[in-house]
Formats: C-alpha cells, sequence, structure tokens
C-alpha cells in the first residue's frame, strides 16, 4: 500500500509539484497529513492549502500554475501572462496577471498581480492543465501596455501553434493596425 506522501507525489505529478488540502482530501488522504509531511520537511507549504514537492524537477509553467492556484478556483492567466506563458510577443511580465470573475480576499505575493474581470468561461482554455484566457483575447487585453508591433509579429507564430485561428489573425491584425500605438 502506498504512503500517503506517495499518494499525494502520484496527485502532483500532473500539476508541477503541487497539490492542495482538497485533492489530498479527494484522494483519501486524512485532512492534516499534507500539514504533518510539510512539519516533517517532506514538502513545502506554499500558501494556505496549497503544497509543493520541492524535490520534484522544475518546469517553465511552475510559477504560472502556482499563481492561479494562489488566486482560487475560478482563476486563470490573463493578458501577457498567456502571452509569455506561450512565448508571445517578446513579453516577460515582472507580474503574472491572473484574471478571476469573483472577488477574493487573498493575501497574494506581490509577483501576482489578481484582476477582476468579466471572461466568460467559454474564454478561458487549458494550456498544460493552467487555466487561461484565450491568446486572441489576451492580446486585445494586452494592447493597452504592449507595443503593437509585437502583438503583430506574434501573430504568425501563435496562428501556427495552433492558438489562433486564421480568421482570428486577420481580425486581430486589423484592430492593431487601427489602434493607437
Amino acid at each position: 500500500m502506498a504512503t500517503y506522501r506517495q499518494q499525494a507525489w502520484d496527485i502532483a505529478l500532473d500539476k508541477y509539484g503541487y497539490i492542495t488540502t482538497g485533492e489530498a482530501t479527494e484522494a483519501g488522504i486524512p485532512p492534516g497529513e499534507l500539514a504533518k509531511l510539510a512539519g516533517r520537511g517532506r514538502l513545502r507549504n506554499v500558501a494556505r492549502g496549497i503544497y509543493h514537492f520541492d524535490d520534484m524537477p522544475a518546469n517553465k509553467f511552475d510559477q504560472f500554475y502556482e499563481a492561479v492556484l494562489r488566486v482560487g478556483e475560478d482563476a486563470f492567466l490573463t493578458g501577457d501572462a498567456v502571452l509569455a506563458l506561450h512565448d508571445l510577443a517578446l513579453v516577460s511580465p515582472r507580474r503574472i496577471k491572473v484574471g478571476t470573475r469573483r472577488r477574493h480576499r487573498r493575501e497574494l505575493p506581490p509577483w501576482i498581480n489578481m484582476v477582476k474581470t468579466v471572461a466568460q468561461p467559454s474564454d478561458i482554455v487549458l494550456f498544460e492543465g493552467i487555466p487561461t484566457l484565450k491568446v486572441a483575447q489576451a492580446m486585445r487585453e494586452a494592447r493597452n501596455y504592449v507595443m503593437h508591433q509585437r502583438l503583430l509579429e506574434a501573430l504568425p507564430a501563435a496562428q501556427r501553434e495552433g492558438l489562433i485561428a486564421p480568421g482570428e489573425v486577420e481580425e486581430l491584425t486589423k484592430e492593431l493596425l487601427g489602434a493607437k500605438p
């Protein structure tokens, strides 16, 4: 029989090394067991109800996933965070922009920029297990603070990767060329 640590590890494998108390409970791991494991140095308590196995190999998506976890279950990447996730438009935001449709009162680290948004569930997609705003919509949002030329240059790559449909490329090009830089 697998130990609680092994059960938690198995869950965290597909989640960049993260596990929540809710996920652990659903898997039959008793409440408080993650805290005990953290107390013994077997995993790290990142935030209330969120734990991380630091001995799991790092990945370029780790921080994006953690940002969404910290904001909450309805959270998703938005704006330049979506572009950075996909390596588009040469953006490297200092703060990861996370959208949510609900109000949250959580204490967040300074590297997360939480914004309340009106995005609909149909506007959200999963990329590598991370909820994000669709790329076309993220570009529309980012045009207020990312150079339009960078967004225009990112469109062919986004289309090649299947992140934006050909019709959206044409529409976005017109919008970006018609908008003030």
